[in-house]
């Protein structure tokens, strides 16, 4: 039975480095891959933009009311109308953006169509509260993997700080995808406590 994978890690902690990756490694194989991500992923587009410089466009968004399991399948089913082949991987970058029920799907796909799919993703936003993709890729993925990087200060980074202006701010909405005026740093419990004034969570 194939399995429901999720690699996580704080922000520029490679996560999108080793999806292209793992996409590279199964076609240099000679097997067909999917790569999808949330449509409110806006950051580069259709594309999934590693900090290295390496980028390629998903072959599909997912809306947020849509289904994850039937959108796969739709793609699939082009695949394999087109090669004769199935496909032996699907691939999700920012798979906080999900939904439960959409998590949900990818287990379906996982299970039922016996489709490995490997989920990358943050665990927690700028205040140390879980994004409800992966709170629920927390409780049902078969396979749990952090991916990890470093504070400023050095130690291990485990939040995510977000900066407004150059400045850190500890109110807002969950959801502000970095950009221009927006943009994350990632640090450990201390450095994130001492910039908060002690605040974790809302």
């Amino acid at each position: 039975m194939a399995k429901l994978y999720f690699r996580y890690g704080a922000m520029n902690s490679g996560k999108s480095t080793s999806l292209l990756q793992a996409a590279y490694n199964y076609e240099e194989r000679g097997h067909y891959v999917l790569l999808a991500k949330p449509a409110i992923d806006s950051k580069a587009g259709r594309a999934i933009l590693s900090r290295i410089g390496s980028a390629r466009d998903v072959d599909y968004l997912i809306g947020p009311s849509e289904s994850a399991y039937d959108v796969f399948q739709t793609h699939r089913s082009e695949v394999q109308q087109h090669t004769g082949r199935d496909i032996s991987c699907l691939l999700l970058d920012e798979s906080q953006f999900l939904s439960e029920s959409q998590v949900n799907d990818l287990l379906r796909i996982a299970v039922l169509d016996d489709i490995p799919v490997i989920c990358y993703g943050i665990r927690t936003d700028f205040q140390t509260a879980a994004f409800p993709g992966s709170r629920r890729l927390l409780e049902i993925a078969h396979s749990l993997e952090e991916l990890k990087t470093i504070c400023r200060c050095g130690r291990k980074a485990v939040f995510n700080g977000r900066l407004v202006g150059g400045e850190f701010v500890f109110d807002g909405e969950q959801v502000a995808i970095d950009g221009v005026e927006v943009t994350y740093e990632s640090m450990c419990a201390k450095c994130y406590l001492r910039m908060s004034g002690g605040r974790l969570n809302r």
